[in-house]
């Protein structure tokens, strides 16, 4: 495994991830989040420990990335993994905050679209920047 790619990807993703989170989230959704203040109160938030815990989680991401890695186009494999990745969220954590916490339909849809597009981009930069350590006597793909 190649630990300086993985490294490089996972930061390259927490990275394009934070500015997709202020534009989707913060921007584009921002009005739906200000509607539920009683779930999402500004003043609470510890995004210190968010921030850290995405680093953190980008770092598992491109771990799993490169140990499913199947040798075919890195970007193609990236996508396809981001989308798993997207949906199994999406059924953990987006559908069960729409069942236990009082958010409109609506509100879930758009969340979990946004949280499928937010992971395919994800993994789609690891795909981008992770490359595998080559055999011997092979160049990396």
């Amino acid at each position: 495994m190649n630990y300086t790619r993985l490294a490089l990807a996972a930061v390259a993703a927490w990275v394009v991830d934070l500015a997709y989170g202020f534009i989707v989230f913060s921007q584009l959704l921002g009005d739906m989040f200000n509607q539920n203040p009683a779930l999402y109160p500004q003043a609470e938030m510890n995004l210190t420990t968010g921030f850290v815990s995405s680093l953190i989680g980008f770092f598992v991401f491109s771990y799993v990335y490169a140990k499913g890695y199947e040798g075919g186009n890195r970007v193609q494999e990236g996508i396809r993994f981001g989308v798993l990745v997207g949906l199994l969220i999406i059924c953990f954590g987006v559908v069960w905050e729409y069942v236990t916490v009082r958010v409109s339909s609506g509100f879930a849809m758009a969340t979990g679209l946004a949280t499928l597009i937010e992971f395919v981009v994800a993994g789609t930069v690891v795909g981008f920047v992770y490359r595998p350590l080559a055999p011997a006597g092979r160049p990396a793909l």
